[in-house]
């Protein structure tokens, strides 16, 4: 195995990234969702199930019960006790 240099030999010979002199680095994340579980969009008034539709919500959107049109964010209306009924919808955490 042979290393070749430049002409004037002043290439220093890195086996490794080149990293900032101060210790510091970015550390780059996939934009990968993570699936954190499966839960039940129930109204918490009178329980019926809440369809999100094909839309991604986050914990703080509003929704409303299309029985009793009662209204709140998605964090109240979402339950992740077992058992799950038939309604799940699937909790992915995904950085911004």
């Amino acid at each position: 195995m042979s290393l070749q240099r430049g002409i004037d030999g002043a290439e220093p010979l890195r086996f490794e990234p080149v990293a900032r002199l101060d210790g510091t680095y970015e550390l780059r994340r996939t934009e990968l969702p993570w699936r954190l579980g499966t839960g039940t969009l129930a109204c918490p008034a009178c329980d019926a199930p809440v369809s999100p539709g094909d839309t991604p919500l986050a914990p703080p959107d509003l929704v409303a019960c299309p029985f009793c049109s009662h209204a709140g964010a998605v964090r109240d209306f979402l339950s992740l006790s077992t058992p799950t009924r038939p309604a799940r919808v699937e909790i992915r955490v995904r950085l911004r």
